[in-house]
């Protein structure tokens, strides 16, 4: 009687063992599953904060945050997304959320001080930027350490950034056409001109600073176009901002021969040149 409850009971462990043991490979089987799922998680959030439009990496990011709320990695995929996107005040509100979050960075923190300036809300900004330790330097930190200071009129602590920010990249030639505008709106137009010839120097694709750089020379009465590389196209557009400086300044004469030479240079026909030279004559 003894044996036969003893048998029962061995095969009744016997399949017990049996089962706990293909539990075990089972969760092994779906740890393997969830271990590439992650992999290819990874691999496609890559993918979308790249290569993706914008705003469908936003639509991806919202759903994978609101199901995972907790993960640092997708709210900071979404604010990255948002700033791609342009949606400013998004994206410093997704930035926002990101720095409360354990885990979170200086260069979190930096991200949301820059969604910040782009939004228009210098003050949150600064604070933002305050917070962050003085050991933490870096090109953007300081960058954004200057445009603050430029937008408070701090203007000792604009150059002392824009000098520091310079010093931190290898490709300083925004940041020069940025600092060049800064000395533009205080007057200071030799070292805007400064600045902004150095930028062009740095970088021949900078437009901006070709434009800004004939502003500056307008601005000192110097209507004669500088020695930089430019297309011809690009030729005729500061043609033409010349001229508007020009009427600005009251010298209708020499804009209307601005006027006139951005028409000619032009490859095509250049009608913004055209109304402002028929406004003047007619005038």
């Amino acid at each position: 009687m003894r044996q036969q409850f003893l048998i029962p009971s061995i095969v009744m462990c016997g399949l017990i063992l049996s089962a706990c043991e293909k539990e075990t490979e089972e969760e092994k089987i779906e740890k393997t599953f969830q271990e590439v799922n992650v992999i290819d998680e990874t691999n496609l959030n890559e993918v979308l904060l790249t290569a993706a439009d914008p705003n469908e990496a936003v639509t991806y990011f919202q759903g994978a945050a609101a199901k995972n709320p907790d993960r640092i990695d997708l709210q900071r995929g979404l604010a990255i997304s948002l700033s791609r996107a342009k949606r400013t005040t998004e994206a410093a509100t997704a930035w926002k959320k990101v720095t409360g979050m354990k885990g979170a960075t200086n260069i979190d923190r930096v991200e949301y001080a820059d969604a910040l300036v782009r939004s228009g809300n210098w003050g949150q900004a600064k604070a933002v930027l305050d917070a962050i330790p003085p050991t933490y330097e870096t090109f953007r930190r300081y960058r954004l350490e200057a445009v603050v200071a430029d937008s408070r009129k701090d203007w000792k602590r604009a150059d002392q950034f824009y000098e520091t920010a310079v010093g931190l990249t290898t490709r300083p030639g925004g940041v020069m056409n940025n600092w060049g505008y800064s000395k533009l709106t205080r007057g200071q137009y030799d070292e805007a001109e400064r600045l902004f010839t150095e930028a062009i120097r740095q970088d021949k694709s900078l437009f901006t600073a070709k434009n800004n750089l004939v502003l500056a020379r307008a601005a000192q009465g110097n209507y004669s176009m500088p020695v930089v590389p430019m297309t011809q196209i690009e030729r005729a557009m500061l043609l033409n901002t010349m001229g508007i400086s020009a009427v600005k300044q009251g010298d209708v004469t020499t804009a209307k021969n601005l006027f006139r030479e951005a028409i000619a240079t032009h490859p095509q026909h250049y009608d913004e040149a055209v109304r402002s030279l028929r406004a003047l004559e007619e005038a």
